[in-house]
């Protein structure tokens, strides 16, 4: 683990215990880094911290002040991006980008504006100071600056604006059945269909209003429209959603639902929040057309479908997928119950909310508000003659103790959960309060998942990467020498990104009679994993690294969405 800069300083004696310990109560007051402050208290010239940082790591310095930097090259990295991390993107060479940075130890900055650019990072040491100046000069035009703003500055233009919630609802009724919103808002909903996206995020700030698309799993900025009509294309969302056009000050949930061309329909989840500078609109996509499942074509590799297959086809116990939000879990639930799904078979299913409806079985949305919770709806469950039960999730100790009674009598209990891995599930139970020989008896498989994007067929290649790097993912130098990697160049089909479409990785773990043992003895997540993986549970690393050497996915990705095991 590297040695924090505060105590490098003091072991090069340029600064002291003390000045370190002013300089840290400094940070927490006013922020900042801690170089920031050391300098802005005097304790250290910034031209000897950055001198020593250079040394330290073995980078060179940069004078930024006397720096022409290429504006396209600023263009690469955002704003908030190079703020967030202090950083400032200086020249590009091939694929290189020099980067200037105020702390050269931060590898998640260079791994993140890796990830973002699709350069390599040069890393050059600068202050934290000439960084900041070079941020406000390289992006913001003189007129958004401070000297632009007084050379302007008429005092008869000056007011002060009294903030106020209320909105004539007959003004925005009004505006919202204007063409203009209408046409702009069933763009947005149209042109993120035929993008592939699976939200919409409509954001309001102080001077700015944007669209943005998550598509396979990554935002990206579409349009900025005029501010002038960020109520009117809220009001327009809600009223598609049947919410409050006058409430303005609490969250909102609704739902649109879509008829397009060739009878397609298409639902939109709808999330209305307040914030700060108005209300942030978050539609979830579910296109029922596209729902895949099929359980071949999600991801499995054999082993683990085999596995899988034989855990839900069991005539009792329970299934966990476990991972976090938007990483594919539904579908994979979904899928086992299509699978599951016979006319000998009584299948209920409690969500929240029911995202697709599926024919044959039973679905019931939960409503908390009036007090139909998912143990509420497990327990009425029980008295309609189940065979198969699917819970959203589970959350808490009640939920958790009736699921697992209900898997312990006989029933079929699927469910999800939000854990790190599989393993860590078992703790995660028996932290709820459950006991280890009821999650012993009673489990039958649990698996956990990622999405990673897919390298698109289109303008994937082949291509030639230092084994150092393949080895970071957690391989034996022999074992990288038999990996080929693959990306894609960039092409129409993939909007220039390289990605096209997600494929799942699984971490599949059947209970057996070893493993059972081990959780009876209270065994760590750590010693869970250790004897799954002898048993031949392939990780969700292992998965991911299988699927770079099969060509679909790419380094990168698997290391963004999984971790080292």
């Amino acid at each position: 683990m590297a040695e924090r800069i505060g105590e490098l300083l003091i072991r090069a004696k340029l600064i002291t215990t003390e000045q370190l310990h002013k300089a840290i109560d400094e940070q927490k007051t006013g922020g900042g880094r801690l170089g920031y402050n050391l300098t802005k208290l005097a304790f250290i010239t910034e031209k000897d911290l950055t001198s020593f940082l250079s040394k330290q790591y073995g980078i060179p310095t940069i004078d930024l002040a006397a720096q022409e930097i290429d504006p396209e090259v600023v263009k690469l990295i955002p704003e908030d991006v190079a703020q967030k991390y202090q950083v400032l993107p200086v020249s590009r060479t091939g694929a290189t980008l020099v980067l200037a940075m105020a702390d050269p130890s931060n590898i998640f900055a260079i791994d993140d504006i890796k990830f973002l650019t699709g350069y390599n990072v040069e890393p050059v040491v600068a202050s934290d100071a000439a960084i900041k100046t070079a941020i406000e000069k390289h992006y913001e035009s003189p007129e958004a600056g401070l000297e632009g703003m007084l050379t302007e500055f008429d005092e008869e233009e000056m007011e002060v604006i009294k903030e106020s919630d209320e909105v004539d609802v007959a003004d925005l009724k009004k505006a919202v059945e204007e063409a203009p919103v209408v046409k702009l808002v069933n763009l947005i909903l149209t042109d993120a269909i035929k993008r592939g996206a699976s939200d919409i995020h409509i954001e309001p700030y102080e001077k700015s209003f944007r669209v943005r698309y998550r598509v396979d799993g990554v935002l990206s900025e579409v349009m900025k429209p005029p501010m002038k009509l960020r109520n009117a294309i809220v009001s327009r969302i809600k009223i598609m959603s049947q919410l409050d056009i006058a409430e303005r000050r609490l969250p909102q949930d609704g739902r649109i639902k879509l008829k397009l061309a060739k009878n397609k329909e298409m639902d939109y989840r709808v999330s209305i929040l307040p914030t700060l500078f108005g209300e942030k609109v978050c539609m979830r996509l579910l296109d029922k057309g596209n729902l895949q499942l099929d359980m071949t074509k999600l991801g499995f590799e054999q082993k683990a479908l085999d596995d899988f297959m034989h855990a839900i086809h069991k005539p009792w116990g329970i299934v966990l997928v476990t991972g976090p939000t938007g990483s594919g879990k539904t579908t994979t639930l979904y899928s086992a119950l299509s699978e599951l799904n016979k006319i000998t078979e009584n299948i209920s299913t409690a969500e929240d909310p029911v995202e697709f409806n599926l024919m044959g079985i039973n679905q019931c949305q939960m409503h908390d508000d009036i007090g139909l919770n998912f143990a509420a709806a497990l327990r009425s469950f029980l008295r309609q003659d189940p065979d198969v039960i699917m819970v959203g999730e589970i959350r808490d100790f009640e939920t958790a103790e009736i699921a697992i009674k209900a898997a312990l009598t006989g029933h079929m209990v699927l469910s999800t959960l939000h854990t790190n891995d599989a393993p860590s599930t078992v703790n995660r139970l028996l932290n709820m309060g459950i006991e280890p020989f009821l999650v012993s008896s009673a489990s039958n498989l649990i698996l956990a998942q990622r999405l990673a994007r897919k390298v698109c067929k289109d303008c994937k290649h082949e291509i030639d990467v230092p084994i150092e790097v393949i080895m970071n993912m957690g391989l034996t130098s022999e074992e990288a020498k038999k990996i080929k990697v693959c990306k894609g160049a960039g092409c129409a089909t993939c909007g220039g990104s390289g990605y096209k479409g997600r494929i799942a990785l699984y971490e599949v773990m059947p209970f057996t009679d070893a493993l059972k043992e081990l959780v009876l003895q209270g065994a760590s997540s750590t010693e869970i994993k250790r004897l799954a993986i002898k048993e031949g549970m392939k990780s969700l690393r292992m998965s991911g690294i299988q699927k770079v050497h099969e060509g679909v996915t790419s380094i990168e990705e698997v290391m963004r969405v999984t971790m080292a095991d």
